[in-house]
């Protein structure tokens, strides 16, 4: 993979070379070796890390902190998804109870900015607004009247109207340059039959483009500059030239083809600023599983990339969800909530990827994952380097999604044979004994228990869908699931001592619900069955 994905950045960085004239591709070279020192020691002018409180709201005592932790590791940018904790006034049917106070907003990006770090506000102002459009309020801009993901971009008065309203809101608590105004994954395009009509004559680019257009219209006559994710520019190339002169695109990449959403030379070409985007949390990480090698792998690999690219900044998105929401409908066409399809482990058992992305963000080279562990596991932990790779092997072994009851592995696996190589990781984390940090590597170990926990339930849930399961399994099975309503009691508690000052108390106990939810719903059902 890694070969490939070297490949593949040479291929594109020397095609789009060879693909300019002579004097271009002079003027490009002379650029690059003009670069200021300061930009050459540090790879970016940007270097930032990404925010998601769509749910998992940290505490405001634990943003200031981990603003000082990225300070420490040499970051200058935080981008802020404050999505519905940010306390808008004008639309107060928006925040919702996790939301902060103006007042704390205007300290923390007061702190930030004391720091040296640049706060940016992202506003979603097209796609994942569904904690806007659940609203009745706001039920005519919809494109979608049973999927509240998307705004129609084609109700360009009342839209325009909404977000100049959100991003004028934004401009009164943060003093950056930039807002970031998201617009990825708008699957909803030319979905609803005005779209539909326009998209036929005219293309889904035109859809796209026009709306993207207005937003950044908004932004740059509020003297900010906008910033917006690259995925759909890329999708539709035509429309990355009429956009404004001035709106930067953010790459994001986490371990895929250079050209995953689209022509990649197509937006080198364009002429915008740039900036990419790894990440330390995302698909297929959900609360029983995180990918770790992947993520590492996406630093080793994208950064150097995005370098050798030229992109003018470097971000890390840390996602604590898909962005994908379950609607719940009280009726046909009243919804009653909505539900984060996948929730991870919060942000504050992320230390070491944290720190390996401030790692390499310093170096030109790739980062020697390694070499990086051996050294984490020594600074942090007291670790010898025989027990830093005991530590590395127990956290990626067989990283595999288990999906309706199958193992998604390269070779075949049961259920079963996961939960035994899980087993064997976890008690190899408890086989190391840390001499300091302690809490944090009990952030290791509780993931996998809860992983473990998760494959325990899994296997029984394969017994039970099997057509041999009988009244002559129930006992066993009913016996099964009580061991691990007792386990997830330790565990809920675990989990919110080791939160404590980091999440809201409440939302701990709603994260605690979610994960046991399946446990306790086959218990009830199995258990009133005679």
């Amino acid at each position: 993979m890694k070969k490939l994905f070297t490949t593949l950045v040479l291929v594109a960085i020397f095609t789009t070379a060879f693909a300019q004239s002579k004097p271009a591709a002079a003027k490009a070279k002379t650029t690059k070796a003009s670069m200021s020192k300061a930009q050459a020691a540090n790879g970016f002018i940007v270097k930032g890390f990404h925010l998601d409180l769509r749910i998992q709201v940290m505490t405001m005592d634990a943003l200031r902190k981990f603003a000082l932790k990225l300070k420490e590791a040499g970051m200058n940018t935080i981008i802020m998804e404050w999505e519905a904790t940010y306390p808008f006034e004008k639309h107060p049917l928006i925040p919702n109870r996790y939301a902060y106070t103006k007042e704390e907003v205007v300290s923390f990006v007061k702190y930030c900015n004391g720091l040296g770090i640049d706060v940016i506000p992202l506003q979603q102002s097209f796609g994942h607004v569904e904690y806007i459009l659940r609203n009745e309020k706001y039920k005519d801009l919809r494109e979608d009247q049973k999927d509240y993901s998307q705004v129609c971009p084609l109700e360009t008065a009342a839209d325009e109207a909404l977000f100049t309203d959100l991003f004028t809101e934004l401009t009164t608590t943060h003093t950056s340059k930039y807002i970031h105004i998201g617009g990825d994954e708008t699957y909803l395009l030319g979905h609803d039959e005005k779209c539909k009509l326009k998209a036929e004559k005219e293309g889904k680019s035109k859809l796209y483009t026009d709306y993207i257009k207005m937003l950044c219209n908004i932004v740059l006559k509020l003297g900010k500059t906008p910033v917006l994710w690259a995925d759909i520019a890329l999708k539709y190339p035509e429309a990355i030239k009429s956009l404004p002169k001035g709106t930067i695109f953010v790459d994001w990449n986490y371990g895929w083809d250079i050209s995953h959403f689209g022509d990649h030379k197509k937006l080198m070409e364009s002429g915008f600023e740039i900036w990419g985007s790894p990440s330390l949390r995302s698909n297929p990480d959900n609360y029983n599983l995180t990918d770790w090698e992947k993520h590492f792998n996406n630093i080793k690999d994208f950064l150097p990339a995005a370098d050798q690219f030229g992109y003018k900044g470097i971000v890390m998105t840390s996602w604590s969800t898909s962005g994908i929401y379950n609607e719940v409908f009280e009726s046909g066409s009243d919804v009653s909530e909505v539900y984060a399809i996948r929730h991870v482990y919060p942000l504050s058992g992320f230390n070491i990827l944290v720190d390996a992305f401030t790692e390499a963000v310093k170096s030109k080279d790739p980062l020697n994952i390694t070499d990086f562990i051996t050294r984490y596991g020594a600074s942090r932990f007291g670790f010898s380097k025989v027990q830093s790779q005991e530590f590395w092997k127990a956290l990626k072994t067989t990283p595999y999604e288990v999906k309706q009851g199958e193992v998604k592995s390269p070779s075949p696996m049961t259920v079963k044979q996961l939960l035994d190589s899980n087993t064997v990781a976890v008690k190899s984390l408890y086989a190391l004994n840390p001499v300091k940090n302690r809490k944090e590597f009990a952030h290791f170990r509780l993931m996998a228990d809860i992983r473990n926990y998760y494959l325990r339930y899994q296997v029984i849930e394969k017994q039970v869908n099997q057509p041999e399961y009988g009244e002559a399994q129930k006992a066993e099975v009913l016996n099964g699931l009580k061991t691990l309503m007792a386990l997830s009691k330790e565990l809920d508690d675990r989990f919110k001592a080791l939160n404590k000052g980091f999440l809201n108390p409440s939302e701990m106990e709603a994260e605690n619900q979610i994960r046991n939810i399946k446990v306790y719903g086959l218990y009830d059902r199995l258990s009133r069955q005679k």
